[in-house]
């Protein structure tokens, strides 16, 4: 399924064309494609995503377009299958003859998408999909809107907790993973640092995608009883594991997972407002950060969406299309797209998310955020020039 968005389109895989409707005083409209997660597994944060390029599209059109030229997203529903979204890509550039591309949700999904990009030579920013695994196949067209890869966005939350005192600090550490290229990685980087400091792996286990019961996985934690809880998970499966621990009537004292609470209104709407004190976790984006063009996405997005606080993945959507928007407008053109990748590789460019630069591989160099619930909201506590919040000890639930 495709969904098309704003202006009829142009086509020229590589590059621009005169096909299609006018798209205003710059030409035919610029159409961008994509291919997300819509159903299946990924369809929460591939909702999100979508959002977040429908919100940049309504802005940027609204100052006159991309190269003067309106944008025409081309979305299709890839339904979080790696053989679908291939195709879609596929289609998206041969078929469709889209002008531009545009990344996916999850390192699985953007595995196989971002081949076909660099197949074809189109410039490939992704909005998620941190994996290490991304970039060590020697890509050129390929590049993360994030501050981190996923095997450094925990490091900043492990060395806060191996810098607590003593009667703070954990002795002992459970890792559930959800067996995904994004999350794996970022759960080793974290375990790797707490274990050097002397705190001790009691459980570790990976699950597979389609895990929905985690009442075993529960109960294994339960029987050893870690201090701390470190889960690498996306969406619906970190819902899943925090309802079953509260539903065992355990819970650690520490509580981190990669991304799930990062979803805004949707976590808490999931697990519950109470339950949300004192969890931890990864994140690139705060709705109160003082960076360019934030307080316009964050107003463009209650307006079209209804809610105050933009969930992270249409955040990082936003903040792609404003790399590869960059690019375009810097080159001036997208006939040679290794021009774009070229000037990438070679500038920073100023993000909602901050500012955001790349080595060779196209793997970002920043460092991560993260965050906590307090008090029903979330802060960005570490690191601390960043902070909207001091980082309180300990998960609370039901507080």
């Amino acid at each position: 399924m495709s969904i098309g968005l704003a202006a009829c389109g142009g086509s020229g895989g590589g590059g621009s064309s005169d096909g299609g409707s006018s798209g205003g005083s710059g030409g035919p409209a610029l159409s961008i494609g994509a291919s997300l997660p819509l159903t299946g597994d990924f369809s929460e944060p591939g909702s999100a995503a979508k959002q977040g390029y429908e919100v940049w599209q309504a802005i940027v059109n609204a100052k006159g377009g991309l190269l003067g030229r309106q944008v025409k997203l081309v979305i299709k529903d890839d339904a979080s299958n790696q053989n679908t979204i291939v195709s879609d890509y596929n289609a998206l550039i041969a078929q469709d003859k889209v002008d531009l591309v545009l990344g996916t949700f999850s390192s699985l999904l953007n595995l196989p998408a971002s081949a076909v990009a660099e197949k074809n030579r189109m410039l490939y920013v992704e909005p998620a999909g941190g994996s290490p695994k991304m970039f060590n196949r020697g890509y050129k067209y390929l590049f993360f809107a994030q501050q981190a890869t996923a095997d450094k966005q925990g490091l900043t939350f492990a060395k806060w907790v191996t810098e607590l005192p003593e009667a703070q600090r954990p002795k002992t550490a459970a890792y559930p993973t959800l067996d995904d290229p994004f999350a794996a990685p970022n759960v080793e980087g974290i375990r790797k640092v707490l274990e050097a400091a002397g705190i001790s792996t009691v459980y570790q286990t990976t699950y597979a995608i389609d895990t929905k019961n985690f009442d075993s996985i529960v109960a294994a934690m339960k029987a050893k009883s870690p201090n701390v809880v470190v889960h690498g998970a996306t969406f619906e499966d970190g819902v899943g594991l925090t309802r079953a621990m509260l539903k065992s009537g355990w819970t650690p004292g520490m509580f981190y997972e990669t991304s799930a609470p990062s979803f805004a209104d949707q976590y808490v709407k999931a697990v519950g407002e109470p339950n949300t004190e004192g969890v931890m976790y990864a994140v690139s984006y705060s709705p109160e950060a003082d960076t360019p063009g934030n307080a316009d996405f964050v107003a463009k997005y209650k307006e079209m969406f209804g809610s105050d606080v933009p969930p992270e993945d249409a955040a990082d959507a936003f903040a792609a299309a404003e790399v590869m928007a960059a690019a375009v407008e810097a080159v001036g053109s997208i006939e040679d797209q290794s021009k774009l990748a070229d000037w990438l590789r070679a500038n920073k460019v100023d993000t909602i998310l901050g500012p955001l630069s790349w080595d060779e591989t196209g793997a970002p160099t920043g460092e991560f955020l993260i965050g906590q619930w307090q008090k029903g909201k979330a802060e960005v506590v570490l690191p601390a020039g960043a902070a909207t919040a001091e980082p309180a000890v300990g998960w609370h639930p039901g507080s």
